[in-house]
């Protein structure tokens, strides 16, 4: 209470009009308005605080099972086939951020068994050296993926494409090369059996329904390649590997071209940027309509307190004193009811794997089945780079929503203000 009291006139009387009034109905309804429109502004700012969580929970989910199959860098050779892709790995390595590199060779084919014909893209892998770069070899469910041996041309495919050519474990299936024979009847494609040694499942409907692995010299013999197509490189902070790409093109050898995992997917990222930005400017135009109903609160206010605004006039405050009096009343209804929105926010996007579950078992549904979103708990990730800005929006567009009202307050004329008292 003493520190309320060494505040200036301005702040205890702010402070007074946002509480309560005890004196008359009027002043408990418009109390009333009050918190309402900081009930607003706090779910406002709580509700995009969630959707931002879960939009970024996704977009991580989904990075993740990309790269899971994905490597961070690919190195490759406009002609085809690096020279010699030892010396270029002892070369990335040379970088410190580099802690994993292997050869590939990879390939568009069709991809056949009985009547059913799918393309896919079939890599060819060491199966000693991929696990340097990637997460395949855990993914494999049936099988392994240390079954592709040199010369026995065996297969490991995704899940889903295995499901589309009803194939099991120890099946055959007949690979197309793009790259034909040519005899003197014309263009024959080359054709191939390969076993399926095992079955992999990353999550990611696009690389389960059509990636296929085999042995790299079961690939160079089946592409007519001399050495693989490239080396799959794995860094530290897959975050960093814009940069890292442009530190490996100047110090590499030979005519290569170096791609980063952002930009083999650069459409997708972009969209879910966009989709982002189009649903904080959604959702921050709730935050816009609750904080705006400040304005008819702070005018039920003026309007009530005509009489107040006159007496202190006639005491000596100035116009900028009345104005500094109801802008301090809208900006703390704001700030309150932006603190507890991101408290609320923050506490349901940190514990939604609890939230959603209880709510599915209380109401009988599932709001995420597997085999159509492939994941069945809703992600969260939260960012408190978000939550500030989030925060900052919130209590500026408040402290808009009080000049008008507060700016009418303190035009108002204490002799027609105090003629009708």
């Amino acid at each position: 209470m003493s520190i309320v009291k060494n505040l200036p006139f301005e702040w205890r009387l702010g402070l007074r009009y946002t509480r309560a009034g005890r004196r008359s109905s009027r002043n408990s309804f418009i109390s009333f308005i009050s918190l309402i429109s900081m009930a607003g502004i706090a779910l406002g700012v709580a509700a995009l605080i969630v959707v931002l969580s879960v939009m970024n929970g996704f977009q991580k989910e989904v990075r993740d099972r990309m790269l899971s199959v994905l490597a961070h860098i690919e190195v490759f050779d406009a002609r085809g086939a690096i020279p010699d892709w030892k010396l270029t790995a002892q070369e990335a390595f040379a970088n410190k951020e580099v802690i994993g590199a292997a050869p590939y060779v990879e390939s568009q084919i069709l991809m056949m068994r009985e009547d059913v014909m799918r393309g896919v893209v079939i890599r060819g892998v060491l199966p000693q050296e991929e696990p340097k770069v990637s997460d395949v070899a855990t993914q494999v469910k049936v099988g392994k993926l240390d079954n592709l041996k040199p010369g026995e041309f065996n297969i490991v495919l995704g899940s889903e494409l295995a499901r589309m050519l009803h194939v099991k474990l120890g099946e055959k299936v007949t690979v197309m090369a793009p790259q034909g024979q040519v005899m003197p009847t014309g263009v024959t494609p080359r054709l191939k059996q390969f076993t399926v040694a095992g079955i992999f499942d990353a999550g990611h409907y696009e690389f389960d329904s059509s990636m296929a692995f085999i042995h790299l010299d079961d690939a160079m013999k089946m592409f007519r390649l001399e050495s693989p197509s490239g080396v799959r490189l794995r860094i530290k902070d897959m975050n960093q590997a814009p940069e890292v790409a442009l530190a490996l093109s100047r110090v590499l050898s030979g005519e290569l071209l170096i791609r980063d995992w952002s930009k083999q997917n650069r459409n997708w990222f972009a969209a879910v940027q966009t989709e982002k930005r189009m649903m904080f400017i959604i959702l921050t135009l709730i935050i816009a309509v609750a904080a705006f109903n400040l304005v008819s609160t702070l005018v039920m206010t003026v309007t009530d307190k005509q009489a107040d605004i006159a007496i202190l006039r006639t005491l000596g405050a100035s116009p900028a004193s009345i104005m500094k009096i109801f802008m301090i009343q809208g900006a703390l209804v704001g700030i309150l009811g932006t603190t507890a929105g991101v408290g609320l926010g923050v506490l349901i996007a940190q514990n939604i794997d609890v939230i959603v579950p209880f709510i599915e078992h209380l109401l009988g549904v599932q709001f995420l089945p597997k085999d159509i979103y492939l994941i069945s708990t809703l992600p969260s990730d939260l960012h408190w780079n978000d939550v500030g800005i989030i925060a900052v929006v919130a209590v500026v567009l408040a402290f808009l929503a009080t000049l008008y009202p507060s700016w009418w307050a303190a035009r108002v004329n204490p002799a027609q203000a105090l003629r009708y008292e």
